[in-house]
């Protein structure tokens, strides 16, 4: 798209002393250009401006964006190391009293060192995020199997990617979570958009879909909500929650019925066609409608819109992704793409909406429990010894796998695992079931946190490291494209805090690890190791130098040299990531929701974002503007479900489900079907939806099922307050 369609200014400096720093915003996975406004006098950032010049946005920024740089030089940042002296305070802000990080290491590495002695390696775990850049994630996997020697590490990715990175594996043999870049959206003929709530969660993408419109061309929602974006759609499948593995079959079904399969394409190029034919036959739009609830009409419409468009790009994210048979979802809808060859070229493929700032990069480089760097797996010897070689340790010195996040929490119950070291990551609000996530926590014998805030989580811990924030420190992050960009530090940490990565190579040497460490000096020194160890792997980053990217606005993984330009479009030549070359169309009967409503829970819960905040909202919660847009949950409801319930708008009720309560003021909303409530996931204490969700998992993915469990309502007597 010609940049000057689009309105645009020059970044300008204000005022004497200041400097604009060119880097992305720190929340989710459309990355944002921006430019840091920097006094350099003060040391301090003092605003932001969007950048004009970066592709993939042209200057487009979300609420959250344009007030991400006031998280840096917060009120509430930790700036020095935290004690616990009162263990039974856990789960509490009390209990705490500052201390030096010499004291803070030693109570570390003693009770460390302690655990292990006692329990063995596999006592302690360490549970990470991707809200970090690739060189701290990377370091991370590293940290945990060389200097901790754990088979335990996991991360919140888990509840965010999981699924689409499993997917994408089995339909492809590669993980990339969009196979075209983002700058050819607005040029396709159709959208087809499933579980995601765009407007909301990926704002900047806006513009690229109405554009899409605009030209004459489609877009089709699949939602249980009526989102802004659905309003706008040419086709709202408006399903219940958990029912998308129904409606992405019955689209296979109407695809071959009505001739829209490039049999060519399928023939030289894919497996198991005749197999998941033979699975999707009985999706009939009839059939399908009992399941789905959707009307039959509108499911030929879509089927035709899609299988008729000369280009068309199947889209998603964390609404079909976050169910216990999510990874099953992400594939049936790749399958669209497949049957019909509208994958492997321009301007057509398949891509999934990033929930985290670093979704793709934080997945692919060592911090799930059974990969390594370069998505390399445990499992396989060959993988193990490359990455062994560059790390200074044999193979058999390299932890088996581990398992699942929730699955932790399972183990910390269980106290096979002893220890914690937790980081930029709060599961104390982001994970299911939490009355029992919070429970495991308290049961550990030792946890440590490093954070910029005093999170949720982190009142569990019984020391607390100040880390940094994004704009204190320099690396690569990975968009929702496949695009490695470069993050720029605009300012010095303050107080005492330090980089994610610092900490771990302290650790490691304190820890007797250092000689595998401490020629890591600098992020940069990080990076080059990184990029070193994700050669040769199917996610390789080697070719992708700081210099390069900042050169290209970002390179396209994989880049296998210094000379690769990069890969912006996947499978162009129609080559495929399995062993003979082919994608693989996967025969997927279908599975209800691990929680039907039942006569006890008559209602379907399902939860997400909303603009305003981010993720469990640990940043966001903090930020003035986006706390008063939004400043607690609610529970939006149709007007005739209200009306059974005789309950009001802005009255508070009692929405419970087998695993737990809360307490919300009711939205009373057409946009939402009768049969559904929905809550937003972004607060913590008695207000966290996930004390209701269900920890059913994915067999393939262990992604829990937070989109869709059995609830109930319950008007109250009196109207009690809402903390």
């Amino acid at each position: 798209m010609p940049k000057d369609k689009f309105f645009k200014v020059i970044a300008n400096k204000q005022h004497p002393n200041e400097e604009l720093v060119p880097t992305h915003c720190s929340y989710c996975g459309m990355q944002c250009g921006m430019n840091l406004r920097v006094d350099k006098s003060t040391n301090k950032i003092i605003g932001v401006e969007p950048r004009y010049d970066w592709p993939v946005t042209l200057g487009k920024m979300c609420p959250k964006g344009v007030t991400a740089y006031q998280q840096t030089n917060h009120d509430d940042r930790l700036l020095r190391p935290l004690i616990r002296d009162d263990a039974s305070l856990k789960g509490t802000k009390e209990g705490f009293r500052e201390a030096s990080w010499d004291e803070a290491y030693a109570l570390i590495v003693n009770k460390f060192q302690e655990l292990q002695g006692k329990y063995g390696k596999d006592s302690l775990s360490v549970f990470s995020g991707v809200s970090m850049t690739n060189e701290k994630c990377y370091l991370t996997g590293k940290f945990a199997r060389v200097a901790l020697q754990t088979r335990y590490i996991d991360y919140n990715g888990r509840f965010c990617m999981s699924s689409a990175a499993a997917g994408f594996l089995r339909s492809f043999g590669v993980d990339r979570g969009s196979t075209l870049p983002w700058t050819d959206l607005h040029e396709t003929d159709c959208l087809f958009i499933a579980g995601s709530n765009t407007a909301e969660c990926h704002p900047t993408s806006m513009f690229r879909v109405w554009e899409v419109q605009n030209r004459g061309g489609y877009l089709i929602v699949a939602d249980p909500r009526e989102t802004p974006i659905a309003r706008r759609a040419d086709v709202h499948l408006d399903l219940r929650p958990g029912t998308d593995l129904a409606l992405a079959n019955c689209m296979l079904h109407l695809l071959i019925q009505n001739g829209h399969v490039d049999t060519e394409f399928v023939r030289n190029h894919t497996n198991g066609f005749e197999e998941m034919q033979e699975v999707v036959k009985k999706f009939t739009p009839a059939y399908t409608s009992e399941i789905t609830g959707v009307a039959p009409e509108k499911l030929i419409r879509a089927a035709e819109i899609y299988g008729k468009a000369p280009n068309a790009v199947v889209m998603f994210a964390r609404g079909i992704e976050q169910q216990h048979k999510g990874a099953d979802n992400v594939s049936a809808y790749t399958n669209m793409c497949l049957v019909t060859g509208k994958i492997g070229r321009p301007k057509s493929g398949v891509a999934t909406f990033t929930g985290q700032g670093n979704g793709q990069g934080g997945r692919e480089h060592g911090q799930k429990s059974d990969l390594l760097p370069g998505y390399r797996k445990l499992t396989n010897p060959k993988h193990v010894e490359e990455v062994c070689k560059v790390w200074g340790i044999a193979p058999e010195e390299m932890p088996q796998p581990g398992v699942s996040a929730y699955e932790m929490f399972e183990l910390m119950e269980q106290k096979t695992i002893r220890g914690l070291y937790l980081l930029c990551s709060n599961p104390a609000v982001s994970a299911p079931n939490q009355n029992y996530v919070r429970a495991a926590l308290k049961s550990l014998d030792f946890m440590v946190c490093a954070d910029i805030y005093l999170s949720e989580s982190a009142e569990f811990a019984d020391v607390v490291l100040p880390s940094v924030t994004w704009s204190e420190d320099e690396g690569t992050v990975t968009n929702l494209e496949g695009r490695i960009i470069k993050i720029n530090k605009a300012q010095e940490p303050i107080g005492e805090s330090k980089p994610d990565w610092l900490i771990e190579v302290e650790l490691a040497e304190l820890l007797g690890r250092g000689q595998y460490f401490r020629h890591l000096k600098t992020a940069r020194d990080v990076a080059d190791e990184f990029r070193l160890a994700s050669k040769g792997g199917y996610a390789d980053y080697y070719g992708a130098t700081w210099e390069k990217i900042e050169k290209l606005d970002g390179v396209f993984w994989p880049c296998r040299s210094e000379e690769d330009p990069g890969t912006p479009h996947m499978f162009l030549d129609h080559k495929f990531y399995h062993p003979d070359g082919k994608a693989k169309l996967c025969a997927l009967p279908y599975r209800p929701p691990a929680e039907e409503p039942c006569d006890q829970y008559p209602l379907r819960l399902t939860t997400g974002r909303v603009v305003y905040h981010y993720l469990s909202g640990n940043q966001t919660r903090r930020i003035p503007f986006l706390r008063d847009m939004c400043p607690e949950p609610y529970v939006e409801v149709h007007p005739e479900t209200a009306a059974k319930y005789n309950i009001q708008h802005d009255e508070v009720v009692r929405l419970y489900t087998r695993r737990g309560e809360a307490f919300y003021k009711v939205k009373i909303i057409e946009a939402i079907r009768q049969d559904t409530v929905f809550v937003p996931y972004h607060f913590g204490h008695e207000q966290s939806i996930n004390l209701l969700t269900i920890p059913a998992l994915d067999p393939m993915s262990r992604m829990p099922e937070f989109k869709a469990c059995a609830a109930q309502i319950e008007k109250q007597p009196e109207r009690i307050n809402v903390r």
